[in-house]
């Protein structure tokens, strides 16, 4: 059975604020809803977060067939085509600069093993999950100011 995971990361000024959420579905089940906040954060972060955190929930429920969807083409691109020369680099750019995020991004490689297909979904296109996502993790973002 395929699991599906959708994630969205939000920040208020970059850095600022930030939020993530996730939401795992699993057929004939309720959906998994996942969510935080950081007082001090990026955008990339959080994209990066809500994505580990929706695929660790995934892996936890035994799941090995996992369809992972969101509108961040820096995470879609990211972890199906840079990652490969990252590591082949010894973790630098192109440019021989360090990856930026390179805890997050080793996190989500191990995570991401067989069985995982990344899809990019175009945001505020009228996908409920991504825009539900979105508009939790805007939610956890403005609730990271309040701290």
């Amino acid at each position: 059975m395929i699991t599906r995971v959708y994630s969205d990361g939000a920040c208020i000024g970059n850095p600022g604020p930030g939020g993530f959420a996730a939401v795992v579905l699993v057929e004939g089940e309720e959906p998994r809803w996942l969510t935080g906040a950081n007082p001090r954060t990026t955008n990339n972060q959080m994209e990066l977060t809500a994505a580990i955190r929706g695929l660790e929930e995934a892996r936890s429920l035994g799941a090995d067939e996992i369809l992972v969807y969101s509108d961040s083409q820096y995470l879609i691109r990211g972890i199906t085509e840079w990652i490969k020369g990252w590591r082949r680099n010894g973790w630098l750019t192109s440019g021989k600069q360090p990856v930026k995020n390179r805890d997050l991004w080793m996190r989500l490689d191990a995570l991401t093993g067989g069985g995982v297909v990344w899809r990019y979904v175009r945001g505020h296109a009228g996908n409920h999950y991504n825009e539900e996502c979105d508009r939790r993790a805007s939610a956890m973002a403005r609730q990271a100011t309040r701290r």
